[in-house]
């Protein structure tokens, strides 16, 4: 699978103002990650939508979870 640069250029670009809009939640992340994503470590996700409803969820991470985040923020730096 080859990518596109002009979509990795987008892609940048999207980052970079989702990055604006909501400046804390790459804080969280960076924080979440130096201190140790490891093998096995669980993320839990929870949605709430305007009308009150909810959707919750959670992954155990695996290696390969782990090597690709660190392949897509090498792609983010």
């Amino acid at each position: 699978m080859s990518l596109n640069p002009m979509t990795l250029m987008q892609l940048k670009t999207s980052w970079d103002r989702f990055i604006q809009a909501h400046p804390k939640f790459p804080k969280f992340w960076m924080s979440a990650y130096k201190s140790g994503l490891t093998q096995g470590t669980i993320i839990e996700f929870k949605v709430k939508t305007p009308d009150g409803k909810e959707l919750a969820s959670n992954i155990k991470l695996t290696e390969d979870d782990l090597d690709l985040a660190a392949q897509l923020q090498e792609l983010m730096l």
